[in-house]
């Protein structure tokens, strides 16, 4: 797997600048040490790797002072550091490295984006540049195979999932094992660990229904009945299980129509295969009812629209679109005045866009993506 030439290495190292941070962020086991070490490896100066989880390196950054800084560091150019959320105050230290140290690029990563960003984002506004790594893209794996095997592949996947670790193990017997023991080991922890969240059982049966309800709108409310938790409870959960990388948010699109759906949300997984870990369900795609095949084909399409926003670093902005009168379109794309509406679809029967959609946004595209021509929208055009 180590092979993969993921997207975003090519992106940090167009960036790397002198008296710079970039802050590399991503779900647990997504690849970031990997990636940073293959950014390491490719630069051609003088380099020095360091791992936050370990006492020596809290305890040489701890003593915040340029002697110290220009003594470690002086003759460092581009300086690593996997996992800097465990070291204290390490938004200061980083601030004080580059300000001090006029020769010096630094990279870091970090699994909780709260943790790290409130640790680090403030001290270094106007200093440092955020990544995010998804999971392994389709466009990924693409770059190493031909359209036959990945087309024959993409069903398995879909069940599976795309975490790097996944594609080096024989058989789905160990697949499954490995996305439990992400799920179980890993997935929650940042989140558990944090003052105030108590409920672990609670959580999860949260995303237990949020997998349920994939491509659906979602009733905060509902949810706190549900899992007997208040709304704002439920709101705070969502938020924190977005900020690790577990499930992102659409919102309803609505310029130009008063009968715009547009306080309302869907969420999805960031990866299908977390998501039948959640529910337990390794059935293949096609021996599953149509709907919930549809519902993992659309959440699958509309994770990969967001990898290549987030690997080729788009300003995008992602939403649905549907009326108080129940017309509909899975994902609405704006980026700057273009408007581009998808409608996601597991058969191969195109529909029609939706006559008020027309008229209200005319300038708007609108294609159907099904099992034909997925392939073109997994990837960046040309």
């Amino acid at each position: 797997m180590e092979s993969i030439r993921r997207i975003l290495q090519k992106e940090i190292e167009k960036r790397i600048r002198k008296q710079k941070v970039m802050l590399l962020f991503g779900a647990r086991r997504v690849g970031k040490t990997v990636l940073l070490k293959k950014v390491i490896n490719d630069f051609t100066g003088k380099k020095l790797l360091l791992n936050g989880e370990s006492m020596d390196t809290s305890r040489m950054l701890s003593e915040r002072t340029s002697e110290n800084y220009r003594r470690l560091f002086s003759d460092v150019d581009l300086l690593a550091i996997d996992e800097a959320q465990h070291i204290p105050d390490i938004g200061q230290s980083l601030k004080f490295m580059v300000d001090e140290l006029p020769n010096i690029a630094i990279i870091t990563t970090g699994s909780s984006a709260f943790d790290l960003q409130n640790r680090a984002g403030e001290p270094l506004v106007g200093r440092s540049t955020r990544f995010f790594l998804p999971p392994l893209s389709m466009e990924e794996l693409m770059a190493g195979e031909t359209a036959y095997e990945t087309i024959t592949e993409t069903a398995h996947r879909i069940v599976y999932g795309f975490y790097p670790e996944l594609f080096s193990l024989e058989n789905d017997d160990e697949r499954q094992e490995y996305l439990r023991d992400v799920v179980d080991s890993y997935l929650l922890r940042d989140i558990l660990a944090i003052d105030g969240v108590k409920h672990s059982q609670k959580l999860y049966n949260l995303l237990r229904l949020i997998a349920w309800q994939t491509g659906s709108e979602v009733s905060m409310d509902e949810l706190g009945k549900q899992l007997g938790l208040s709304r704002n409870t439920v709101e705070r959960y969502m938020d924190l299980l977005e900020k690790v990388f577990v499930i992102f948010r659409l919102g309803g699109y609505s310029k130009n129509l008063r009968k715009e759906v547009s306080k309302s949300s869907k969420w999805y997984y960031y990866d299908t295969g977390i998501r039948n870990a959640i529910l337990q369900d390794f059935r293949p795609l096609d021996g599953r009812p149509e709907s919930e095949k549809g519902a993992l084909w659309e959440n699958f399409i509309i994770s990969e629209r967001q990898k290549l926003k987030h690997n080729h670093r788009l300003g995008t902005n992602f939403y649905f679109w549907r009326t108080y009168d129940r017309q509909e379109i899975d994902l609405i794309e704006e980026t700057g005045p273009e408007l581009a509406a998808y409608e996601i679809k597991a058969g191969n029967k195109p529909p029609k866009a939706p006559k008020s959609f027309i008229e209200a946004y005319p300038d708007a595209s609108f294609d159907t993506i099904n099992r034909n021509n997925y392939l073109d929208y997994v990837k960046v055009s040309g």
